[in-house]
Formats: C-alpha cells, sequence, structure tokens
C-alpha cells in the first residue's frame, strides 16, 4: 500500500498585474536570487492557480475550448483545473529592477503566488532533430494562433 505525502510549498512572490505592466515581485528574503536573470530574455514561472481550488471542477476528463469540445484527459490538456493546482508559463522578461521582474505576460491572476522561477535556456526543451507528435485538434490550436 502506498503511503500518502503531503508537501508544504511556500511562495517566493506574487504576481501582479497593474495597468500595462506585469511583474513578478519576489518577496525581500528572496531578491538576491535574482541576480543575473536580467541577462537572459526568459524565464520560467512556477505558479499556484490558487483561485481554481474548488473540488468539483477537479474532474480527470476534461472539455476545454481548445480540445473543441472532445473530452480529454486532464493531463492531456493544459487546463487550469488539475488535481494539483501547479502551473507554468515561459515568459519574455521585459526587465529587472529590484525585487521585480517585468514580463511581456502570463496566464495569471493578479496576486497568484508564484512557487518558483528559473531561467529559460532554450538547448533544454529544443532538441535538433526532434520530433513532436501532437493531437490533430492541438494542431488546430497552433495554426489558429499563427494567424
Amino acid at each position: 500500500m502506498m503511503k500518502l505525502s503531503f508537501f508544504k510549498i511556500y511562495p517566493i512572490g506574487k504576481v501582479k498585474k497593474s495597468g500595462d505592466n506585469v511583474y513578478i515581485e519576489v518577496f525581500e528574503k528572496y531578491k538576491e536570487g535574482l541576480t543575473g536573470l536580467d541577462e537572459f530574455s526568459h524565464v520560467t514561472v512556477v505558479y499556484w492557480f490558487d483561485r481554481n481550488d474548488t473540488p468539483e471542477k477537479k474532474g480527470m476528463l476534461v472539455t476545454s475550448r481548445i480540445s473543441h469540445g472532445k473530452g480529454v484527459g486532464v493531463f492531456a490538456t493544459c487546463a487550469p483545473v488539475r488535481p494539483n493546482l501547479i502551473a507554468v508559463s515561459h515568459c519574455r522578461i521585459q526587465s529587472v529592477k529590484e525585487n521585480r521582474v517585468y514580463i511581456d505576460e502570463i496566464d495569471a491572476f493578479d496576486n497568484s503566488p508564484v512557487l518558483d522561477i528559473k531561467c529559460f535556456v532554450p538547448y533544454t526543451y529544443d532538441k535538433e532533430n526532434e520530433v513532436f507528435i501532437l493531437p490533430e485538434w492541438a494542431k488546430k490550436v497552433i495554426e489558429k494562433n499563427k494567424k
């Protein structure tokens, strides 16, 4: 029998949206961790979908707008309603000032808790000659977003 484990996760900051400004505000005790981040063009932000914590929405089958009404497993989507409400976004860095990382955009609400920030290094994600296989509905979404 598998023993259940529980983890305590402490935010390192929060998402802030104010007018045209979108930034990650890092708590003072983690500010030093931003040293050198301004030399990168992109960042990976790990945050918590804190306003989606509704048990009735946590089904394993999801019908989303991007799947064109087709029911697919939650792990085959980027839907925000998940068993664990962890979200990951890759964002373009506009600037890093004091304890703030200004970014172009993020699919998070204002004041969403940020769990981690990682520099984005393309070679760890873009493998030369890598073949990516996607379902037809995902290909349609990509084509639609290119226009």
